[in-house]
């Protein structure tokens, strides 16, 4: 393995990625070294991007990056027959999707793969799962340069879009925007059914919303990063929620406090619960006798 390109995306595969000879018969799971020698292949680690991968349906694809202006891929890998092709990029700094990830990095970075998608004219569809393994011999691939960028670097090239599309939402790594909104809004209500439960409870119920949301995906993503995401989410929102809780408790022993020694020693009179003894409601009680009641004390 002399390639500098290739010996780097042979060292950041997954231990077992996924990889496919024919897509029509779905992904297997391998060892990394049985999977390069599959057409297709899973570029990046779960809860790891290493690389930007993007999906040109066009004769000229393998050029679209020069066409748009943008910097040299890292390689590109052709199909010989149509002249598609998928165009990687690789990322100076890894961009982390676990449970310990800046989701403000995540939208950053997937406004960044969105708008290079944009330019280069690629499938906005495209999940950046699989991609064309650069070591199978069906492909022409060709190694453009050993550079890696910066996300700041290659935002500088493109316009950053103020909205992910609907597609784009749900794929890359909008999914993951889209998966962490979604289930972060529904959790900060529902937790609150779970006070005084137990946490792992509240995990299970997090993640199974993750599912769901992910189910709604064109392509779902990995399993280890949708369990990621829930336990950010679940986490975050029963320190949260507890520390607000216990936050109104203790305003409302102080309003308590503050109103009880208001009242020590004056006040109003208590007038106990007459309108019960006479079988009507208070609201009544008070429309009829309320009025004696205040002429009398004064």
């Amino acid at each position: 393995m002399n390639n500098a390109q290739l010996s780097d995306f042979f060292e950041n595969l997954a231990h077992k990625p996924y990889c496919a000879d024919d897509l029509l018969y779905g992904l297997q799971i391998r060892p990394k070294k049985t999977a390069i020698n599959m057409q297709y292949i899973q570029g990046n680690q779960p809860c790891m991007l290493h690389y930007f991968f993007f999906d040109i349906d066009r004769s000229d694809a393998v050029m679209a990056w020069h066409d748009a202006n943008l910097p040299m891929p890292f390689w590109t890998a052709q199909t010989q027959k149509n002249g598609h092709a998928h165009i990687c990029y690789k990322l100076e700094i890894p961009l982390c999707t676990s449970e310990l990830a800046s989701q403000k990095a995540i939208s950053y970075a997937a406004k960044i793969q969105a708008g290079l998608a944009n330019k280069l004219g690629a499938d906005v569809g495209y999940s950046h799962l699989i991609t064309k393994n650069p070591f199978h011999k069906d492909w022409r691939v060709t190694f453009w340069s050993e550079q890696a960028y910066t996300l700041d670097y290659l935002a500088d090239f493109i316009e950053l879009p103020k909205k992910l599309s609907k597609k784009q939402e749900i794929s890359g790594l909008g999914r993951n925007c889209t998966l962490s909104d979604t289930a972060r809004k529904w959790a900060y209500t529902a937790v609150r059914a779970h006070r005084g439960g137990i946490y792992n409870t509240w995990l299970e119920e997090v993640t199974k919303q993750c599912l769901s949301v992910n189910e709604t995906f064109l392509e779902v993503l990995p399993y280890s990063e949708v369990k990621a995401t829930a336990k950010s989410i679940a986490t975050y929102c029963w320190k949260k929620d507890a520390y607000c809780y216990q936050e109104f408790i203790d305003r409302q022993s102080r309003k308590g406090s503050i109103g009880g020694r208001k009242s020590k020693g004056g006040g109003r009179p208590s007038l106990g619960e007459p309108w019960i003894e006479m079988g009507i409601s208070r609201r009544t009680w008070f429309r009829k006798f309320g009025k004696r009641v205040d002429e009398n004390e004064s």
